[in-house]
């Protein structure tokens, strides 16, 4: 065997090396239905149906929503065009509940963006409990909501609607805990089925990029 012959079979065996390396990386990072996510059967209906919709369900008394938070708010940042992004409340508990009414509350007071960071950290980082009307009323005070604007929208028909929508909407997707990502009302995806925060995004990544190809055919 010549220099070159043995210098060509040097560099194919490296090559085949790193290939083999590569293909057993990505098989081990292989994302698959029934592990990582689950398909929601019957599929729910979406907002808008030209858009591939990223809803988001959270409690704000849940220490792992929050610490997914800052991660969540900076893949939102960089959503395609073609995403639409929706946040919605969690009200599986009878302590969650008044948690979900000021997020819409705050929502109809278009305080929401004020409010909602906030919120979670006065929760978890000043640990305060704020679990009351009366509690909550207090917070919203800090952000420039009298009281009785507060009560009105907390108490009103639109957001006991919206609780009640979002909490039956929920429970058809098959989720029974916080935070949960449901894809387009097709797939449904958390943390502890894709192993990390971060992984959970990758998912969520894979799967919007399964609908946008399912949508081009």
């Amino acid at each position: 065997m010549n220099f070159r012959t043995k210098r060509w079979y040097h560099d194919f065996l490296i090559g085949l090396l790193l290939w083999l390396c590569a293909w057993t990386l990505n098989a081990a990072e292989a994302i698959v239905e029934g592990e990582h996510y689950f398909l929601i059967e019957p599929a729910q209906e979406t907002a808008d149906p030209d858009k591939i919709e990223v809803r988001e369900y959270f409690w704000y008394g849940c220490p792992h929503c929050y610490q997914f938070e800052p991660l969540l708010e900076r893949w939102v940042e960089n959503t395609p065009t073609d995403v639409a992004f929706r946040r919605e409340p969690a009200a599986l508990g009878k302590h969650w509940v008044n948690h979900a009414k000021a997020y819409y509350a705050a929502e109809q007071l278009g305080v929401l963006d004020q409010v909602h960071g906030a919120l979670f950290e006065a929760m978890h980082v000043e640990k305060q409990r704020l679990s009351s009307e009366k509690e909550l009323a207090k917070f919203f005070a800090k952000f420039g909501v009298q009281r009785d604007a507060f009560e009105k929208a907390f108490s009103s028909f639109s957001v006991d609607s919206q609780l009640r929508k979002s909490r039956a909407e929920m429970l058809a997707t098959g989720a029974t805990g916080v935070p949960v990502i449901i894809v387009n009302g097709k797939y449904r995806t958390d943390g502890p089925a894709a192993g990390s925060h971060e992984r959970l995004l990758e998912v969520v990544d894979y799967l919007i990029r399964r609908e946008r190809a399912a949508n081009t055919q």
